[in-house]
């Protein structure tokens, strides 16, 4: 497992990963653009700029006041959304992460169909659910976990990260049922792997290389566990 991992920091530097980083990045920011651009236009649109308040009088500049504060807000969120975000968008482009493992690592295998842009559109649109769903869920665990709560943060991140980057990659090769069966027989090393993977979803900045470093180590990861069926 820590091979897999450490082959997969060692081509970082490769192009195409940084390709998908740096899509994944930009479509995100992008994206967290338009819709603080939103917030600010529908401020503008149904904030008058001076209310009249009891005691108080007219208080002038509510909608500027409004559009200032909501930045401190988007700064909030997206700090709780950027890596699933970043995840999403990076979903639409993560097999050229693996064919470029396997191109440098594998060469000789035969080409793979690869999904179309709207069956890894439906992917990476159901893992981005997924991740913030469960994401929410587990906030009442962490509550009353103490200083166990990233304990809880990479398990359950790592169960997540893991079931949804070993079948892209599995089943490109094997086929979804199994990719599925390859997952049950090694899912406690799988789930590991995967824990791994979710330490630096903790990581500010490093967190957004996660869907890339973890598809490429579930790639060698499923080249070693398929070797062994």
């Amino acid at each position: 497992m820590f091979t897999d991992f450490g082959k997969a920091l060692g081509q970082l530097g490769d192009p195409r990963f940084l390709r998908v980083v740096a899509m994944g990045l930009g479509l995100s920011l992008l994206l967290l653009i338009a819709v603080y651009a939103g917030v600010v236009t529908l401020i503008g649109w149904f904030v008058p700029d001076s209310v009249t308040l009891p005691w108080i009088g007219a208080v002038s500049g509510v909608d500027a006041l409004l559009s200032v504060g909501s930045i401190f807000v988007m700064i909030g969120v997206s700090a709780f959304l950027m890596v699933p975000v970043a995840a999403l968008f990076s979903g639409l482009f993560l097999e050229s992460v693996a064919d470029a493992v396997e191109d440098r690592h594998y060469p000789g295998l035969p080409e793979t169909a690869g999904l179309s842009l709207g069956e890894s559109l439906k992917e990476a649109l159901g893992f981005f659910g997924l991740l913030v769903v469960a994401n929410l869920l587990a906030l009442m665990f962490y509550l009353f976990a103490g200083p166990l709560a990233p304990l809880v943060f990479w398990a359950v991140n790592g169960f997540l990260l893991g079931r949804e980057y070993f079948t892209l990659v599995a089943q490109r090769r094997l086929g979804r049922a199994q990719a599925a069966a390859l997952r049950a027989r090694f899912g406690t090393q799988i789930w590991l792997a995967g824990a791994l993977m979710s330490v630096p979803l903790s990581v500010p900045v490093l967190n957004l290389i996660v869907p890339v470093l973890g598809v490429a180590t579930f790639t060698h990861m499923f080249h070693r566990l398929a070797a062994q069926r």
